[in-house]
């Protein structure tokens, strides 16, 4: 990003609060803080930087892990005093290894997303198992299989899905119930590894849906 940086209110401290979100889904990544050096820099080099208060300096972010964070765009709030910093992360965002700093922690000790948004953390792992095709990762099998082997499974998938369904229109019990909440999961997991097959993110999908909502 080539442009001047943008006309912000700093507070008396000097500093301007900064959410990061993440370009591909809009994920909240985390919350930090720039003054005018960090936001220059950022603008200047394309990659985030912030100012560390605990260590009172200019910090560009991943510049000890490697996980740096892509600058895609930045906007001020309405008000001028926060800014919307839209990003490419390269690795998890967070120090504990996590994508981002807002995720849950589960029992296991493994910080977890919640609802819907756990999506999000299973797309996150498609996609590194799609960049790293780790050996004996059934993603990676299904991905170097193309398009024919993940199309059939989805194929596969989706007929689970409506004998499931069906079974439940003739005795409906919590146990049938079930029985399409677990072939469904099963058909959106590789409905998602189809769409990292050919590189179309969720956030594709997702504002096709939000078109079809704002239309006619």
């Amino acid at each position: 990003m080539k442009a001047a940086p943008p006309t912000v209110r700093y507070a008396a401290d000097g500093l301007i609060p900064a959410v990061v979100q993440d370009a591909a889904d809009g994920r909240v990544l985390m919350l930090a803080y720039m003054d005018a050096e960090a936001l220059a820099s950022t603008v200047a080099t394309g990659e985030v930087h912030f100012h560390s208060r605990s260590r009172d300096r200019l910090w560009r972010k991943g510049e000890t892990s490697g996980h740096v964070l892509r600058l895609v765009s930045l906007e001020p709030d309405c008000d001028g005093d926060a800014l919307l910093v839209t990003v490419e992360p390269v690795g998890p965002t967070c120090h504990r290894a996590t994508r981002s700093c807002f995720d849950e922690e589960g029992p296991s000790g493994r910080r977890q997303r919640q609802g819907f948004a756990w999506l999000e953390q299973l797309w996150s792992t498609i996609s590194s198992r799609a960049t790293e095709r780790p050996v004996g990762s059934y993603t990676t099998a299904l991905l170097e299989g193309g398009v024919d082997a993940v199309g059939r499974k989805v194929t596969e998938e989706a007929t689970e899905v409506l004998l499931a369904a069906k079974d439940d229109a003739v005795a409906s019990t919590g146990e049938t119930h079930q029985a399409i909440a677990a072939e469904m999961a099963d058909l959106l997991y590789h409905a998602l590894v189809l769409l990292a097959e050919r590189s179309v993110p969720p956030s594709a999908v997702i504002e096709a849906l939000r078109a079809r909502h704002n239309g006619p």
